[in-house]
């Protein structure tokens, strides 16, 4: 267990100091000493928190508290939440583990609708796919007749039949986001995963000849580069494209933290709320231990600078292009135009070659974050075609808080352009909160259905369960709307 002291980062408006006791990135346990002026009385003040484990509700506990003594930004799920008004007729259809295998819930669910022939006639089974994060058993596969009754058929990678380039183990692997397809034949999950080396995020694609598995995954990712979210679309021609995301909001936090902590009077410049102020003066002190640790710890650290930002989206971007513009320093200015490129997240789509296992043709940029609702990320793509129209549904926001929603973006082409809704399609109910990464598939009756994670109130997070919902749907000419 190595210990480490952190002085204040140089020009901060609010000096902080911080020994960290376990500070390796290896120790299951940590305690922060901190020190810096209290909030009560400006006095200099010492705390000491331990972090009882590294999961992301444990950080919010040691930053609630450090925020209780110094006057740092509350993290918002640590808030008392005015139960939102927004009303959905959200079905919930899977609302417990299924098995202890199954860690997580049903984050990110993908479900496809399967007609299977027999003696007696066609069977309709309906399988789904989901987010496993870090558990041992990735990708559980469920399957229901009537989306009621649910039964655990497998994983797609149970544990020790990972892929040979993704990356295995707890606090170190994210399995996220897989989708099955039927496409030429075959049953194709294409999802994403961190490598091995590096442990940047990628996608990837594995086969069977049954839903049920087993699945074979490629030796390699279709797609590298921190990039997730992977979506299918099978045009009517049987031309199939791929749609993904670039994961930038995973890398603006980390560039504008090296930013402010080797630049600490740019606080007082991009953060006018004295609490934000103490937040940022806060990370950038912890930023040289921060950077070394694994992606998802870094953001459990982070997430309180994260808020800071997106809670004012909009003008901290002008605020910080502003800097950009006008201030003197060149390194200043290149570092400052990299987290404004991070800050928008794009998602492409590219058509897929036949066998679904390499890209062909020029990628088109199909949508971004321009909505105040979106704040810094749009995420979690499906498209679905009906009337000679394609429908992209989304996610947007902060994926760990009630802000989550759904949105929608229509167009005339599988690559658009795609024309937004003004306002969400779906948000976060007294139920249910951060209604997250849809997919759509035929319900009973025939018609579409869309299928989506939410969190019970009060317990978002990573790592927290995630139940599936649903809610009918119909898709009009130039809008969605709940049925």
């Amino acid at each position: 267990m190595r210990d480490l002291e952190l002085g204040p980062a140089a020009n901060v408006p609010v000096a902080f100091a911080i020994d960290i006791v376990g500070a390796n990135p290896e120790s299951a346990t940590r305690t922060f000493r901190v020190t810096g002026p209290a909030l009560a009385t400006g006095a200099p003040a010492t705390g000491e928190y331990r972090l009882r484990e590294r999961g992301h509700n444990a950080y919010l506990d040691v930053f609630e508290a450090v925020a209780r003594r110094f006057g740092t930004r509350m993290p918002r799920n640590r808030r008392p939440e005015e139960a939102p008004t927004f009303r959905a007729p959200y079905q919930p259809l899977l609302t417990e583990n299924l098995s202890p295998a199954v860690r997580h819930g049903y984050g990110d669910p993908a479900v496809l609708r399967v007609r299977e022939p027999g003696a007696a006639g066609d069977t309709v089974w309906y399988y789904l796919v989901a987010t496993s994060n870090d558990a041992p058993d990735s990708f559980p596969i469920a399957r229901s007749r009537d989306l009621r009754a649910w039964s655990l058929v497998g994983f797609v990678f149970p544990r020790r039949h990972k892929p040979a380039w993704a990356a295995d183990g707890e606090r170190v692997s994210d399995y996220w986001a897989p989708e099955m397809h039927r496409v030429a034949g075959e049953y194709r999950v294409y999802f994403s995963a961190r490598e091995r080396s590096g442990h940047g995020l990628a996608i990837g694609v594995a086969t069977s000849t049954r839903p049920e598995g087993p699945f074979t995954a490629m030796d390699a990712p279709l797609l590298r580069g921190d990039v997730i979210d992977p979506h299918v679309l099978v045009d009517a021609d049987d031309t199939a494209y791929l749609f993904w995301k670039d994961d930038a909001n995973g890398v603006w936090p980390n560039r504008l933290n090296r930013l402010l902590h080797g630049h600490g009077q740019l606080i007082a410049e991009l953060f006018p709320g004295e609490e934000d102020r103490r937040t940022a003066s806060l990370l950038a002190t912890l930023w040289p231990w921060v950077r070394g640790l694994e992606p998802m710890e870094r953001f459990f650290v982070q997430q309180a600078l994260v808020e800071a930002v997106i809670d004012d989206f909009a003008a901290f971007r002008d605020r910080l292009a502003r800097l950009r513009d006008q201030h003197a320093d060149a390194s200043v200015r290149r570092a400052s135009q990299g987290v404004l490129d991070a800050m928008r997240t794009p998602i492409h789509a590219q058509r897929l070659a036949p066998d679904g296992r390499v890209l062909e043709g020029d990628r088109t940029t199909v949508l971004e974050n321009d909505q105040e609702w979106e704040a810094h990320l749009v995420e979690g793509i499906w498209v679905a075609r009906h009337g000679g129209r394609y429908y992209l549904f989304y996610a947007g926001n902060d994926f760990s808080t009630a802000r989550y929603g759904i949105g929608v973006a229509i167009a005339d082409a599988p690559l658009g352009p795609y024309r937004k809704m003004r306002e969400p399609l779906l948000r976060s109910t007294a139920e249910w909160w951060g209604p997250g990464h849809p997919s759509v598939a035929d319900g009973p009756d025939g018609e579409p259905w869309l299928f989506l994670h939410a969190f019970f109130p009060g317990h978002t997070g990573y790592n927290e369960f995630r139940a599936l919902l649903t809610v009918p749907i119909s898709l009009e000419a130039d809008r969605v709307v709940l049925r």
